[in-house]
């Protein structure tokens, strides 16, 4: 595999055309960039940032094996590669000159890149999370289940959505969520965030479903803050969310863990979500 096999695409249109079939050909593994760039269609390219997205391709005697995207600010994001597939992306990306601060992908790809990049650039590559991608099974109501009630969004949350959202960004180690009006804004007028609330109104807890891609929904982001955790309110706006993602047709329902949260990832568990693959995280210093 030669780095000219990679192929730099900076327009999405282009990118779909040519790796649209490879992304649905794997739903579930490929659920981040199937997302990600249906909301660059939908959004525009200013969906995540000020910088203009840009793209790849690994094309091998006319078939498209494997797929790379950066929405700056945020890492690299790409498709389940081989030791050699990602030695030889290590070499494209630095031969592009684009600043890279990171990647994140499935768990041996990520590590492989992350050490080929090394290798190739003499940067530093530390590892910054572990996660794991959970498929819906068996739907089960956790228990005991918390008083109150689910609530699709409105526009009238749109200040308290905004506001958790960049809690929940800062929680994750992502930052200050450049664009969170805009996501919100999208997230309310798909119908795709729900709240937990109580008697009186007052939201408890949140969570979101993307919109539905190649059959696939990714259950992202959940949250609640730290006050009201430990109370139930994630695991059933959760529940709720999963159900409603089933009831749209979805053939796979998707969520992301942090490996080191093991009251989420036991929680997802109960409900009814089982293992697909571990993903890795990494950040990298020129």
């Amino acid at each position: 595999m030669r780095p000219d096999d990679w192929h730099l695409i900076d327009d999405l249109p282009e990118f779909l055309a040519r790796a649209g079939r490879f992304l649905r050909s794997r739903p579930a593994l490929h659920t981040v960039p199937l997302t990600v760039t249906e909301a660059l269609r939908t959004r525009g390219p200013a969906a995540y940032g000020d910088q203009p997205p840009w793209f790849g391709v690994l094309e091998h005697a006319g078939t498209v094996r494997a797929a790379y995207f950066r929405t700056p600010p945020y890492r690299l994001q790409v498709t389940p590669l081989t030791p050699e597939e990602a030695d030889s992306l290590a070499a494209h990306l630095a031969g592009t000159g684009r600043p890279l601060p990171g990647v994140c992908g499935e768990a041996a790809t990520a590590a492989a890149l992350a050490r080929a990049w090394q290798r190739r650039t003499g940067g530093t590559a530390r590892p910054h999370e572990r996660q794991r991608l959970y498929r819906l099974g068996t739907l089960t109501v956790p228990q005991p289940w918390p008083s109150g009630r689910a609530r699709v969004a409105g526009k009238r949350d749109k200040r308290q959505l905004v506001r958790w959202y960049r809690e929940f960004a800062e929680a994750v180690g992502e930052g200050a969520a450049p664009r969170a009006e805009s996501w919100a804004d999208a997230r309310i007028a798909a119908g795709g965030l729900t709240l937990w609330e109580d008697a009186d109104g007052s939201p408890l807890s949140m969570a979101g479903i993307t919109p539905m891609v190649a059959g696939q929904i990714r259950v992202a982001p959940v949250y609640t803050p730290a006050p009201l955790r430990g109370r139930g309110y994630a695991g059933a706006v959760t529940a709720e969310v999963s159900r409603a993602a089933r009831a749209a047709g979805a053939d796979e329902v998707l969520l992301f863990t942090d490996l080191a949260n093991p009251t989420s990832n036991a929680l997802y568990q109960r409900i009814g979500y089982r293992p697909v693959a571990d993903f890795a995280v990494y950040d990298f210093t020129a």
